[in-house]
């Protein structure tokens, strides 16, 4: 099972060496892995998605919290949270099938970045399998560059 982990580290070179190396060590694959800066510039948030089981996922927290560079570690996964992904899609273009993918592009609410005669490039944000569907729908066309963010989340606000 895939598990969202939002890390508080030290805004520190290093720090995240020293993150992915807990996860090495132990031989866990990072599906996922982003990392910023917060409101805080002494704190950078990183989002980690693993794939494992709930006894895995509580190590690797403990594991994570015994680091002295991390303030704070939690699991989003099962919480009520928004999650987000941004792609840059290249995609193969030609005077007949232009149309076909704008209308695709239009249909995900994707947004045209740059646009050459033989191919154009899509910005599209949303969750995981949002951008999934979007890879394969427009793969027929030719699929010529893929980049993803790997994502992003935050608990949602109390009602």
């Amino acid at each position: 099972m895939l598990h969202t982990l939002a890390v508080l580290v030290e805004n520190n070179p290093g720090v995240l060496i020293r993150v992915a190396g807990l996860f090495t060590r132990r031989g866990y694959n990072i599906d996922s892995l982003t990392v910023c800066q917060t409101e805080d510039p002494e704190l950078s948030r990183m989002t980690i998605v693993v794939n494992g089981d709930d006894q895995i996922i509580e190590q690797v927290r403990n594991q994570l919290s015994k680091l002295v560079v991390v303030h704070s570690v939690s699991d989003l996964t099962g919480e009520s949270a928004v999650d987000r992904e941004l792609a840059l899609i290249r995609v193969q273009v030609s005077a007949e099938t232009r149309s076909a993918v704008l209308q695709t592009v239009d249909i995900f609410r994707g947004r045209v970045v740059d646009m050459g005669r033989t191919n154009i490039t899509v910005e599209l944000t949303g969750d995981i399998p949002k951008i999934d569907a979007f890879v394969h729908a427009i793969q027929p066309y030719g699929l010529l560059e893929l980049v993803r963010t790997g994502k992003v989340a935050i608990l949602r606000s109390e009602a």
